[in-house]
C-alpha cells in the first residue's frame, strides 16, 4: 500500500534545513563525547548506540501518547535503511574525533550527491540540468570548507567519506519508505532496529559514562529523534533530488556551532564556502517554485 503525501518542495527544504540544524548538534555532541571534552573518550559505537536508544525512548513516548497504531512494515525497506544508517552514522562518530568538526561534516555531507546518482536508476527520477548544476555548485561549497590538504587524505577522512556513500544509500531507503508508510512507524521502526543493531555491536566496547556523558547521551538521542521527524517529513513532500542539497545546510550550522563549543573563528574560506551552499540552494528552490505546483497529488 502506498502512502499518498501532498507535494510541497518549499515545506520539503524548510523541513530539510531544521533537520540539519538537529543535526549539526549531534555531530557536536558526537565530538565531546569521543574526546576528553566530558570524560574519558566513549568508543564511536557507544555513541551511536546511546544515540539509538535515547531516539528510541523519544519516538516510543510519542507513539504511546498520540496512540498510533503501527501496521505491518516492510521489512526489508527497513532492515536496509537502519543497517546503512546505524553504520554510516557510526563512521561520522569516528571521524569527528579525529579531524575537525567542520571537515568531517563537509565531508560527510556529501551524501547529497551519492543519493541524487542513486535516485536516478533506484527511483527513476528524472535529474535536469538545474539539479545537476545546483548539486555541482553545493560540492564547490562544501570543497571550499573543506580546505583540501594533505591532512584531508588520513584515514579518518576516508571514514567520513565512507559515512556519506553509506548515508547517500539510506535517503533511497528513506524515500521508499515514505511513500509506502507514515513518518512515525517509519521512525520507530528504523531506531527500535538499530537500538536492537547497535546494543549487540557495542557489547565489546561498553563502558560507564560519566554523568556529563549520560547527559550528552540522552541530548543525542532527542536531538536525532528530532531530527529525523523533520528529515522523513521533507523526503516525503519532494524530490529526493531537489531536498538532497539542503541538507548541506549542516556545515553551515556546524562551523557555527564549532565556534560556540570549541572557539574556533570561521574566517573567510568557511565564510564563502557557506554562502556558496546557500546560493546553490536558494535558486534550486527558485527553480522548483516556479516550474512546479506548490502542492500536487
Amino acid at each position: 500500500m502506498r502512502i499518498s503525501t501532498l507535494q510541497n518542495p518549499p515545506l520539503a527544504a524548510a523541513l530539510i534545513i531544521i533537520a540539519s540544524i538537529f543535526l549539526a548538534a549531534t555531530s557536536l555532541l558526537a565530538k565531546a563525547l569521543g574526546t576528553e571534552a566530558l570524560g574519558p573518550p566513549l568508543h564511536p559505537m557507544q555513541i551511536s548506540q546511546g544515540r539509538f536508544l535515547f531516539a528510541f525512548v523519544v519516538i516510543s513516548t510519542a507513539v504511546v501518547t498520540l496512540q498510533f497504531k503501527l501496521q505491518r512494515p516492510q521489512w526489508r525497506l527497513h532492515l536496509g535503511r537502519t543497517s546503512c544508517g546505524w553504520l554510516g552514522i557510526t563512521l561520522m562518530f569516528a571521524s569527528v574525533a579525529h579531524i575537525p568538526l567542520a571537515d568531517a561534516t563537509a565531508i560527510t555531507f556529501l551524501n547529497p550527491v551519492f543519493a541524487m546518482l542513486l535516485a536516478i536508476p533506484l527511483l527513476g527520477e528524472q535529474v535536469g540540468r538545474w539539479r545537476w548544476g545546483a548539486a555541482a555548485v553545493a560540492l564547490l561549497g562544501a570543497m571550499i570548507l573543506l580546505r583540501p590538504t594533505p591532512a584531508s587524505f588520513q584515514p579518518a577522512a576516508l571514514l567520513a567519506l565512507s559515512a556519506a556513500a553509506i548515508i547517500g544509500l539510506e535517503l533511497i531507503f528513506i524515500k521508499k519508505l515514505a511513500g509506502r508508510e507514515r513518518p512515525l512507524q517509519v521512525l520507530w521502526f528504523n531506531n527500535a532496529l538499530g537500538m536492537v543493531i547497535a546494543s549487540m555491536a557495542v557489547l565489546p566496547v561498553w563502558q560507564m559514562p560519566s554523568l556529563l556523558q549520560w547527559g550528552a547521551l540522552v541530548s543525542l538521542g532527542v536531538l536525532m529523534a528530532c531530527a529525523q521527524a523533520c528529515f522523513v517529513n521533507g523526503m516525503a513532500r519532494a524530490d529526493a533530488s531537489f531536498v538532497a542539497p539542503f541538507s548541506y545546510a549542516t556545515l553551515i550550522f556546524a562551523t557555527l556551532y564549532d565556534f560556540l563549543g570549541f572557539g574556533a573563528v570561521p574566517d573567510y574560506v568557511t565564510l564563502t564556502g557557506a554562502c556558496v551552499i546557500l546560493s546553490s540552494a536558494a535558486v534550486l528552490a527558485w527553480r522548483e517554485t516556479r516550474h512546479k505546483p506548490l502542492v500536487q497529488k
